[in-house]
């Protein structure tokens, strides 16, 4: 116990136990401007992290849904990615208020703490701080009045059922996620949602028939792609240092098609 302390201690605090050091290094370095935010949901009060391209004028936004492991340094580097590749992104806090003491993710003892506190959210609590989220994001004059999400994992779900509640959304990008979807569902989409799928994750893969017909009743555009030999979580585990090849190419691939899906809207 006490050798665990120390090695806790050390490494920062509690999230920290759970962090990469080659994710905060990348933070760290980037050139690009970061902020945080407090946007007001009601009488909640999300925690919100925002990554600004370096561009000339205003850019599309990006709103960036963890997984289920709650705001970690890894989606604030995918916003900030995000960001490089030309496009605002901001990626809310989720467990706002939900760690002891009212805290956020990283006021969690560790990652279990946190993944167990995601799966108690409500639905309609999630929905609606994405709505404030969004709204706030619109409203910065770095934004030109366009808006996309993405989401990983719990995210990409939640990416998903967001579609269905946003009639100005341009785009939905869903990275192995899942929620569910049904048929009054579909009808309330009005974007097209690009899925990003891996090969070696046969859980969520078993979940693309039934939605690819679901959104073809309905008369929608949903295009998944599954990247062959990569597993679950391929965003994260690709640009690992000691990534295997499937994930790193599942990664780069993703990441490709993310942008030029981007830079057509």
């Amino acid at each position: 116990m006490k050798i665990a302390l120390a090695c806790l201690l050390l490494l920062g605090g509690p999230l920290a136990a759970f962090g990469q050091e080659h994710v905060k290094s990348a933070l760290d370095k980037s050139p690009r401007h970061h902020e945080w935010v407090e946007v007001q949901n009601g009488d909640r009060k999300v925690h919100c992290f925002v990554a600004f391209p370096e561009a000339k004028g205003a850019t599309t936004a990006v709103l960036v849904i963890h997984e289920n492991k709650g705001l970690t340094d890894w989606v604030r580097l995918v916003a900030d990615q995000v960001a490089e590749a030309g496009y605002l992104a901001i990626a809310p806090d989720l467990l706002s208020g939900m760690a002891p003491g009212g805290g956020r993710t990283k006021d969690f003892p560790d990652q279990s703490a946190a993944t167990e506190a995601i799966y108690k959210l409500k639905p309609e609590q999630v929905m609606a701080d994405l709505k404030s989220v969004a709204d706030h994001v619109l409203k910065i004059p770095a934004c030109n009045g366009k808006l996309t999400s993405a989401g990983f994992c719990w995210g990409g779900g939640q990416s998903f059922r967001f579609a269905t509640t946003r009639p100005d959304l341009k785009a939905a990008m869903v990275f192995y996620g899942s929620f569910g979807l049904t048929k009054e569902d579909a009808a309330k989409i009005i974007c097209p949602v690009y899925g990003f799928y891996g090969g070696n994750d046969a859980r969520i893969g078993a979940t693309i028939p039934a939605t690819v017909e679901m959104m073809k009743l309905a008369g929608k555009k949903y295009e998944p792609v599954t990247y062959e030999g990569a597993g679950h979580g391929f965003m994260r585990m690709g640009e690992e240092p000691n990534a295997d090849a499937a994930n790193r190419k599942g990664r780069d691939e993703a990441w490709k098609r993310w942008k030029e899906i981007l830079q057509g809207i």
